[in-house]
């Protein structure tokens, strides 16, 4: 299995924390505006539909989420963003990947940057740690007591190139083009799909321990709660054990 990132996970653990930012909708409706502007149809659009599915479970008005999708198809007029990726290494050398919307580049590369730095990072050029990640289809979902070597059976007919199976979740990893038929072909046999998108995953992973797993988190969820930013990734891997004392420390 190639190297994953943890980071979607802790965050889907803390998601009930996640919903009451009052940046969430800000962020969920540049996204939609985004994506709707390269397809405005969700049937045909992975990205599109997973950020619908976002916004739902964030409960995001309807209006808002149509209004989002209508300015992104320029129909309606609104704020231009433009996206902007940022590259740097963590604590304990890990590269982390971020991607930005933005109304103003040089607000969003300082604030970038000032976190960063204050959590022992550093921001990088571009190209410095790009290489070490791919964008694959990622569709997670809740097995629960469905029979794990047939949902594999059925994600690979349907195009995953690879699974992880970490116990309460399942998760497959396909080309861009497979996610939507992996995510329909999941759901047909009765499963949770928690997750279904296009996402960038780290090739290999660094092992992070200690002190620099402490920083390495915070650094991340400094990161996270940049309200321009829209996606943060890294190849770290903290052990399960090391994860649990510092989220509770």
């Amino acid at each position: 299995m190639a190297g994953h990132s943890k980071w979607a996970n802790i965050k889907h653990r803390k998601g009930a924390q996640d919903k009451k930012r009052s940046s969430l909708f800000s962020r969920i409706t540049r996204e939609i505006i985004v994506c709707a502007r390269q397809d405005p149809n969700p049937e045909t659009n992975v990205t599109l539909a997973a950020a619908i599915e976002r916004a739902r479970a964030a409960n995001m008005p309807k209006d808002n989420i149509e209004r989002a999708i209508k300015r992104g198809a320029g129909n309606l007029d609104g704020v231009q963003y433009a996206e902007v990726t940022y590259e740097g290494y963590g604590p304990g050398g890990v590269a982390i990947l971020l991607r930005a919307l933005t109304d103003n580049r040089n607000r969003t590369a300082a604030a970038v940057r000032h976190i960063f730095e204050g959590h022992g990072g550093s921001l990088g050029g571009e190209g410095s740690v790009a290489w070490q990640f791919d964008r694959r289809g990622v569709v997670e979902v809740i097995p629960g007591d469905a029979d794990r070597e047939g949902l594999v059976l059925v994600a690979a007919e349907a195009g995953a190139e690879d699974f992880l199976d970490e116990g309460e979740t399942l998760t497959f990893y396909t080309p861009s083009s497979a996610v939507a038929a992996v995510r329909d072909a999941l759901k047909g046999q009765g499963v949770t799909v928690t997750r279904a998108e296009i996402a960038l995953v780290p090739k290999t992973t660094v092992r992070v321990e200690g002190k620099d797993a402490e920083r390495l988190l915070k650094l991340m969820d400094a990161l996270d709660e940049e309200e321009d930013v829209q996606e943060v990734v890294a190849n770290f891997d903290i052990p399960d054990e090391v994860l649990v004392q510092v989220e509770g420390g």
